[in-house]
Formats: structure tokens, C-alpha cells, sequence
């Protein structure tokens, strides 16, 4: 049942792989654009999570162009 290949981020993790900001981190994890759960007063993201939205909004942004 336990993923052991399941690698969950903290949120200074998401900043630095995104190099944003907290605040845009927790703007970002808020509006569930970045699928994560919430324990407590900490958020765990999944780095699927992550690189699904990266592939996500580069797609957005080409088809932009």
C-alpha cells in the first residue's frame, strides 16, 4: 500500500525547485494549482505535483506563442 518512491517536498522545497516565493508557493498550493495535503500547519507535495504543473503551464505558455 506505502509508495516508498513517493518523494514529498516541503514547501522552501517547492520554492527553490521553482525559485519562487512563499508567498507564491502558498498562493499557489491554496488554489490547489499545485496538488498537495495539508497536515496540520504543514503542506507535503508530492514532487509529481510539481512537475505536473511545470508541464502544465509550459504547454500554456506555448501555445501562447
Amino acid at each position: 500500500m506505502y509508495n516508498s518512491n513517493l518523494e514529498l517536498l516541503t514547501v522552501s522545497e517547492l520554492c527553490d525547485i521553482l525559485n519562487i516565493s512563499s508567498n507564491t508557493a502558498y498562493a499557489l498550493l491554496n488554489s490547489s494549482k499545485i496538488e498537495a495535503l495539508r497536515i496540520g500547519r504543514h503542506w507535503k507535495i508530492p514532487l509529481s505535483s510539481v512537475e505536473t504543473f511545470i508541464i502544465t503551464n509550459s504547454k500554456m505558455v506555448q501555445t501562447a506563442k
